[in-house]
């Protein structure tokens, strides 16, 4: 009798000794939170060509962030970008691709339009980039090597014309990214891959058509650079096939 006595209240202890320490460390055996799977918008998903088969054709949406050194101005932390496009197998076994859009914010330039404090403070002084799609691309891996696509940077400043561009015309600025290190699978469904991809490798043009003040932007960005460029990315990417995309 007193043996059991004895093994019921060292049972009572040893548990009200557990909850004592769940609830001042907090360190319960519970599951850990899921991080949330990130959501993805895909209504800029272009039209694919006749003919193809739309199970076989995926519509990808990589989103990223990162930085970009331009001439000899450091942009740490830009804006996010979506890019959208369709690629799949066309009727006679060739790969087909078809671009969709790209969508971002611009981007303040430390040091503003005349690279100097007050261009961080004043709006009338400051200056920022925003990229726009050049007219090419190719998505199409092969190893680490993930194609190219074309940028051009739109100069905005209240003191600049809207039409002062860097990559303007037939000269985009042409980025040819790899992947770095090793990808993550963030979710299998829906599908959702983590990278980081960097090019150092390419040459940005001088601005054009910024009036009067065209020397003064490409002075104070370092412009044309044909080298010291760079841009590194960390990026979400997703697909969903077109027979499960809604239909238009």
């Amino acid at each position: 009798m007193q043996t059991n006595t004895l093994l019921r209240r060292t049972a009572a202890g040893l548990g009200l000794a557990a909850a004592l320490t769940v609830a001042v460390t907090g360190t319960a055996s519970a599951s850990p939170v899921p991080a949330p799977t990130p959501s993805f918008d895909f209504t800029d998903c272009p039209a694919i060509p006749a003919g193809v088969d739309a199970a076989q054709w995926k519509c990808e949406v990589l989103t990223a962030t990162g930085a970009l050194q331009l001439g000899n101005r450091t942009l740490p932390e830009l804006a996010p970008m979506t890019v959208t496009h369709a690629e799949g197998p066309m009727p006679d076994g060739s790969k087909g691709q078809v671009w969709g859009a790209l969508r971002s914010g611009p981007t303040a330039v430390p040091g503003g339009l005349f690279g100097n404090p007050a261009g961080d403070r004043s709006p009338v002084l400051g200056l920022s980039l925003q990229p726009e799609y050049g007219g090419r691309s190719d998505f199409y891996s092969v190893g680490d090597d993930m194609g190219f696509f074309t940028l051009r940077y739109r100069v905005v400043s209240p003191l600049l014309p809207q039409g002062c561009v860097i990559g303007a015309g037939d000269n985009p600025v042409e980025i040819r990214l790899k992947r770095v290190g090793k990808s993550e699978r963030v979710s299998k469904e829906p599908p959702v891959i983590k990278f980081t991809a960097a090019d150092d490798s390419f040459a940005v043009p001088a601005a054009e058509g910024c009036g009067p003040l065209g020397k003064v932007v490409n002075d104070k960005l370092g412009l044309p650079a044909t080298t010291g460029n760079s841009i590194t990315l960390s990026a979400l990417y997703t697909f969903r096939t077109y027979d499960r995309l809604p239909s238009r």
